[in-house]
């Protein structure tokens, strides 16, 4: 069984891009959550919801059962998580319902069981069948950088949306000293006026209200002015944090950058070539975090520039590793959990072969395997002599404290 679920989470979570049924899988899921967007929509125009009522009920249905599975599925493996993996199974569950992904999942199939129970409107379940649309975030990293990007910047937005209260405070206050003597149903009250400073400011101009007056047309044409420079502030903002994000998440893998690393130095342009299609980028910032002690090995990472720093225990000095060295190899090659914590040191480019990645790799290129080999054994031999260098002068200090006292 436990294999079973392991199965499980790599298919719906591990995301890997060459495992097959997995990337079926997540087609599939993808074309059902798009399909019932627009079956949603389809459904309000009168004529084809009367003529395939009966075809729509029956995708309602269908498309229920699968993202029910698929919910039920996610909450069973996710004691599978490297991050809830030390947690017990109940707590690990309930943690992952709460989680913002787990809400829509739930939210896109709830209403339809709720219906059975407390039977309402139908036309009410399109609102909640729209937000099967946020599913996607889950299979698209750009819309999952787009949340990173405005809960980083928060603090920035939050100024830009100060800046636009005070702009719309201030023309709605100035439009209605300026007109509210002479159209006093429009302008009758400051809240009244920021209907009209709102379409203004957006530079939507509705032209269902309009200022009569040569100072309101004034007034007008500055807030104009002052609406274009608004929301170009929050936008400016988002538009360059989503670029850095993207630029700090991915860089391109060319040839050259695969062959200078001394691990595939030498091989020919064929394996580089498939290496190369296996790996995947990865950009860290310093002091980042990039692999934690207990956590499942999710692959091996080959620097291609930056340091990283090794935690390992029973050592006081970390192990320090530059361009081209590689780690993670250890964890996957004893199918073990990590044994160290790594954290990268400087501005770090890595490379990321996935586990399922490697494992292939190393059956069909016998040659990239005795290399890893190598290197695994002498790594290991090391670690295990710096660890009994270190027990021998602990043992020694203790005597020596023992006197002293």
């Amino acid at each position: 069984m436990k294999q079973i679920r392991r199965r499980v989470y790599s298919l719906l979570e591990s995301g890997s891009s060459n495992d097959a049924t997995s990337r079926l899988l997540n087609a599939f899921l993808v074309s059902l959550i798009v399909l019932n967007v627009i079956a949603v929509t389809l459904e309000t125009e009168p004529a084809l919801e009367s003529r395939y009522h009966s075809t729509f009920i029956a995708f309602e249905i269908f498309s229920v059962v699968i993202f029910s599975i698929e919910y039920l599925c996610r909450l069973w493996v996710c004691t599978d998580y490297p991050r809830l993996q030390n947690t017990p199974a109940w707590r690990a569950r309930l943690h992952y319902a709460v989680t913002p992904f787990a809400v829509i999942d739930l939210l896109a199939i709830l209403p339809f069981f709720l219906w059975f129970l407390i039977p309402f409107d139908l036309r009410m379940l399109r609102i909640f069948r729209l937000l099967r649309l946020l599913k996607l975030a889950r299979y698209s990293p750009a819309l999952a950088t787009i949340v990173k990007v405005l809960r980083a910047e928060s603090r920035a937005l939050f100024g830009a949306l100060i800046i636009m209260f005070g702009l719309l405070l201030l023309s709605s206050s100035l439009i209605y000293y300026a007109e509210h003597k002479a159209q006093p149903q429009a302008f009758g009250s400051i809240p009244q006026a920021m209907w009209w400073a709102i379409a203004t400011l957006s530079t939507v101009g509705y032209g269902d209200i309009v200022p009569v007056t040569l100072v309101g047309r004034i007034i007008g044409g500055v807030v104009m002015i002052l609406g274009l420079g608004m929301f170009s502030i929050p936008v400016g903002i988002i538009a360059t944090a989503f670029g850095q994000a993207i630029h700090e998440r991915e860089f391109v893998i060319t040839w050259g950058m695969i062959a200078n690393v001394p691990l595939f130095k030498g091989l020919d342009s064929a394996t580089i070539i498939e290496i190369a299609n296996l790996l995947q980028a990865r950009k860290y910032r310093r002091n980042t975090v990039i692999a934690r002690r207990g956590e499942i090995a999710e692959g091996i990472y080959i620097l291609s520039s930056g340091k990283v720093r090794l935690d390992l225990p029973g050592l006081y000095t970390p192990v320090i590793l530059k361009e081209g060295d590689f780690f993670g190899e250890l964890a996957l090659l004893h199918e073990s959990k990590r044994t160290a914590n790594i954290v990268a040191m400087e501005e770090t480019r890595a490379l990321l072969l996935e586990a399922g990645d490697f494992h292939r790799l190393l059956e069909a290129r016998p040659e990239v395997k005795l290399r890893i080999h190598a290197v695994a054994k002498k790594r290991a031999a090391e670690f295990s002599e710096a660890r009994e260098v270190l027990r021998q002068q602990q043992s020694r200090n203790i005597p020596n404290e023992k006197n002293g006292q």
